[in-house]
Parts: structure tokens; sequence; C-alpha cells
């Protein structure tokens, strides 16, 4: 994820402190080299999740990096970053939560990959609806474009076509077919509305 927040498209990191989104990718999990990877599969409450990575980062940044130990300034500083990208506020916390989504379709991608059109892995395209910034959408894009190239060269249909159709379409109804949306390729659609964004 902290290598990902350093390709950070072009027009989002004009309004990111990209150092700032590199920490936060860097220090988000580390609760859990202690209480481990908790997802919604292990019948955990969110609450109960927070309540023990909450006890876990204060074991981490106030004990082990606490008074004394000379790393006092660290372990504050990884406090913050951590409880900045849990309460996802900041424009850059919310920015490593779709980098998060992002990084997921990426490996579920890669996984089809190495499957050599064997491994279907549509159940982890859910997390890409979730993506909430506009320019990480387009990134999200980009990647199922290619997903689906990758599977057109081993002349299969992958699973969740309905999902990549909805992701791919542009929210009026038109859905994107070989790089066109109603009849208009993609970037001359894209091109339109960024001159409808600036006009003059």
């Amino acid at each position: 994820m902290s290598i990902l927040t350093l390709l950070c498209p072009s027009p989002l990191r004009k309004k990111l402190d990209i150092a700032r989104c590199t920490l936060l990718a860097l220090c988000h999990d580390m609760a859990e080299s202690l209480v481990g990877d908790i997802t919604p599969m292990d019948g955990v409450s969110k609450a109960e999740k927070t309540r023990r990575e909450g006890e876990t980062m204060e074991y981490l940044t106030k004990q082990l990096l606490g008074v004394g130990t000379g790393c006092e300034e660290g372990g504050t500083l990884l406090r913050e970053a951590w409880e900045e990208y849990e309460e996802s506020v900041t424009l850059e916390a919310k920015f490593v939560h779709d980098i998060d989504k992002l990084e997921l379709v990426i490996q579920m991608m890669e996984y089809e990959r190495r499957g050599q059109g064997q491994v279907d892995l549509r159940e982890f395209l859910r997390v890409a609806e979730n993506i909430e910034m506009e320019e990480m959408k387009e990134w999200c894009r980009a990647v199922l474009r290619e997903r689906q190239d990758f599977w057109d060269g081993v002349g299969k249909e992958p699973g969740g076509t309905d999902i990549s159709k909805k992701i791919l379409g542009r929210g009026d109804g038109e859905t994107e077919v070989d790089g066109k949306v109603g009849g208009e390729t993609v970037e001359g659609k894209e091109e339109a509305e960024m001159d409808d964004r600036n006009p003059g």
C-alpha cells in the first residue's frame, strides 16, 4: 500500500500530502501484528475490532515505544497516524482507505493471471464498489479494463461482469464497452467533462 501511495494519480497528488499518506499506509495495519487480521468472516463486531486494535496500539506506542525508550516522539507519531486512518476524516485518510481497496482488486487480478484462466476471484470485486474518490475510481476502472483484456485473451468470460460494468459505467446509465460510452470514446467523454468543469 505504501508504494501505491507514491504512485498517486497526478490530479489527486496536488491535493494531498503524499508523505503523510505513505505514513498512514505504513502504520494502518500495525495492530494486526498482534491481534491478527480480523475480517468480517471472523464474527467479530466492528466495535470489538476497534477495541482490540486500540488496546494493541496503546501497548505498541506507549509501552514498547513509550517513556524511557528514547522513541517517545516516534510512538506518538505512529499512534496519531493510526488514529487518523481509523477516523477516515482527512483527505489523506480517505485516499489511503481507497488505496487499501484498490490493492485488493489488483491482487485479485494478479492471482487470476497466475491461474492462467482457471481461477476466477469475482467475489473480491465487491470491494471496488466502495472506492469513494473519483480519481481512485478511475484508477480502479483502468485495473478492471486490464482484467477484462486478460480474460478476453484466454477466451473466457470472467465472473462478476455485472459489477465490472457497473463500475466502468459513468453514473448516467451508460456502460463502457470496448473503450466507448454511449458511442463516444471514454477519453473523449472525460475530456469533455473536464472542459465543462474548467470553462475558458
